[in-house]
């Protein structure tokens, strides 16, 4: 096999080449439009939905939980990171009116407003998440749904960013990037930001507190008995979870250049659940796979206008009825094609059943 002529030290090194090399590739073709707007826009579209999906997966799938407002959260970190570019990049913006920096600037600055959305998410969890450390399943979920709500209309009633209006005026920061170098940024963004969502998801969950977030969710009493801080790990898992939420949020709404709150009710929360059940509990491979197959499938029944929101919860019945598990169970990609093993090295002593101990002695 190919892979058996590369050393232990030099195959760790593959994944991230190839990763760098796929984006410049992607890149160049966009920028010479051998990859037009509109597939430009649904690469864009998938890379949200696999933050957005992976991010979900870490609460109701490796943590066993069930969280039904992320819409919410993906909502707060879309108007901060906007409001954020606007009033730093935007001239005749509606909130301060005139631009603190050069446009050009946002060459350095949308990234890290992007993550200060996430951060705003972050914090917005934290609220929710410390009185909902007694609760579990059904409880959890409706507080969640609260939130989400309450995040929503709270917006509606803020006039300084549209209200239900909207805010408008993200694109322009694009194109004052593209004024510097010219090439799709937001592809750019997207690509980077997804992929090191899904590499910091994998990492976590192969880490010791990853093997303590999956304890509450086969015995949450028996993790606290070998000493896991139980509240601690949801609280990791929550805040980490929301914090991509607001990273997909940011992309989103410099994707498409205009947000208001009816764009992140419950129905933008029961995408990402769809997304979660049909990919698998607990697997990122299918959360990834999921986001790919989701985005193709709403795309294909836009026609259907209205009528998509009754083929897609089918569809979903019919998966949780004849195949429950999803498409990848609780399995990732490295299971399936054991050879891939290789470029993934993992640390094997958490793999091993005396692995919880050892984390419950250091919680």
């Amino acid at each position: 096999m190919i892979l058996d002529k590369f050393s232990n030290s030099q195959r760790k090194f593959i994944m991230p080449v190839t990763t760098v090399i796929m984006i410049l590739i992607i890149t160049v073709l966009a920028k010479f439009e051998i990859i037009n707007n509109y597939f430009q826009t649904i690469i864009v579209t998938i890379c949200i939905n696999i933050i957005m999906s992976a991010s979900l997966n870490i609460v109701n799938g490796y943590m066993g939980e069930f969280s039904c407002g992320h819409g919410g959260f993906m909502a707060t970190g879309a108007y901060v990171s906007s409001v954020v570019t606007l009033v730093l990049f935007k001239n005749g913006n509606a909130i301060t009116g005139h631009a603190l920096l050069p446009e050009g600037w946002a060459l350095l600055g949308f990234p890290i407003a992007v993550i200060i959305g996430g951060l705003a998410s972050m914090l917005v969890s934290l609220i929710v998440a410390i009185p909902s450390f007694k609760t579990r399943d059904d409880y959890l979920a409706i507080i969640t749904v609260a939130a989400n709500f309450i995040v929503t209309t709270a917006i509606n009633n803020i006039p300084a960013v549209g209200a239900s209006r909207g805010l408008m005026g993200m694109k322009s920061v694009m194109n004052g990037m593209a004024g510097v170098i010219d090439i799709p940024w937001i592809l750019v963004w997207g690509l980077i930001f997804a992929i090191t969502a899904v590499v910091a998801i994998h990492f976590l969950m192969n880490s010791t507190l990853g093997k303590g977030i999956s304890a509450v969710k086969y015995d949450e009493i028996s993790a606290e008995i070998m000493s896991v801080d139980t509240n601690r790990m949801k609280l990791i898992a929550f805040t980490f979870s929301s914090f991509l939420a607001g990273i997909a949020g940011g992309l989103f709404a410099h994707l498409l250049g205009f947000i208001n709150p009816s764009s992140f009710g419950i129905m933008k929360s029961t995408e990402s659940l769809v997304m979660v059940y049909l990919g698998g509990m607990g697997s990122l491979s299918g959360s990834v796979i999921s986001a790919v197959v989701f985005t193709f499938l709403l795309e294909l029944l836009r026609p259907a206008q209205i009528l998509k929101w009754v083929i897609i919860p089918l569809i979903l019945i019919l998966i949780m009825e004849f195949h429950p598990e999803g498409i990848m169970g609780s399995r990732e990609l490295t299971q399936v094609f054991p050879a891939l093993k290789k470029l993934f090295p993992a640390n094997k002593n958490l793999e091993k059943p005396e692995a919880l101990s050892k984390e419950g002695g250091a919680a």
